[in-house]
């Protein structure tokens, strides 16, 4: 089994929001190298269930190793948003709560060869899900300077996504930009050092996010918890930058809502039912103290919220 460090990110608030039967059938979506996964297992008794998964490979053997003797806990090699396709594997019909971590981990961030850090030198790939066939390589190399640019302001926020587009476009008619190495330089060579680390993290974010299809994979996985989730079950979910948080806050405010009409119509008409109580009114980040032993967890936001 690989070594693996990895510190679970505002572990007693999301579990304290989640278990609410200790013999309950729970969901994680996002088992990384089983953090919270060990710590869910804990607070749970004898006859619980605890249904897990993740598309990185490497995550998944190394939790089928860990958990190995453990009978509560069934492991998946599949993405998360087909939550609602595990469950009829698994002939559940509603679980008391789900729960997401929707963080890289520790070890993808550090392990180099993955290609998602511009701190070391590795292939473009940045791929979670090996069975993925678009890389980042095929992103940085084949695309065109709108679609490139796109990518970077969109799912990077980057305010010079277009120059730096045209960077790599221009580089690219040289040479093929194959490392994460390569790609840091040409970035670099136009940003100025007071914003090369900001820069530099937002593009490679970008690139990530969409060789990933993270935020679609989190819109759908949205839509199919709310059909396995029992009424007064719990949605709990952890986000690391403003893109994932504000999907989950425009999803939970509109589920909450009982009525969609537009304001001139004087009666409603729309017959919306509410199916979800928000029971954080604002995101909970971690504490200080957390913050300073892991700093990696400054930035995550906890919202939760409960199907009526």
């Amino acid at each position: 089994m690989i070594k693996v460090h990895h510190t679970p990110v505002l572990l007693d608030e999301s579990l304290d929001y989640l278990i609410t039967d200790k013999a309950g059938v729970y969901f994680e979506g996002t088992l990384g190298f089983g953090g919270h996964t060990e710590e869910i297992l804990k607070r749970l008794n004898e006859n619980a269930v605890l249904v897990s998964t993740d598309v990185d490979k490497t995550a998944f053997d190394h939790c089928k190793k860990l958990f190995d003797d453990e009978s509560r806990i069934r492991l998946y090699n599949f993405n998360y948003s087909l939550i609602d396709v595990i469950a009829k594997i698994e002939s559940i019909e509603f679980f008391d709560g789900v729960f997401v971590d929707l963080g890289v981990s520790s070890f993808q961030i550090d392990n180099a060869s993955a290609g998602f850090t511009y701190s070391a030198d590795a292939p473009l790939d940045m791929r979670m899900d090996k069975n993925l066939k678009l890389t980042a390589y095929d992103v940085i190399n084949d695309f065109d300077e709108d679609n490139i640019a796109k990518i970077i302001y969109e799912y990077g926020e980057e305010r010079n996504s277009r120059k730096i587009a045209r960077q790599i476009v221009n580089a690219r008619r040289i040479n093929k930009i194959e490392t994460t190495g390569e790609l840091k330089k040409l970035i670099l060579e136009i940003t100025s050092e007071r914003y090369q680390v900001k820069t530099l993290s937002r593009v490679f974010q970008a690139f990530r996010i969409h060789v990933n299809n993270e935020l679609e994979f989190l819109k759908q996985f949205l839509n199919n918890s709310l059909k396995v989730l029992k009424s007064g079950g719990r949605l709990v979910l952890i986000s690391y930058h403003s893109l994932e948080d504000r999907i989950v806050k425009e999803f939970f405010k509109y589920e909450q809502l009982s009525c969609v009409c537009p304001k001139e119509v004087p009666v409603c008409i729309c017959e919306k039912e509410p199916r979800l109580k928000i029971i954080t009114k604002k995101p909970i980040p971690p504490s200080e103290a957390e913050v300073g032993l892991n700093r990696r967890a400054r930035s995550a936001k906890l919202r939760v919220a409960e199907k009526i």
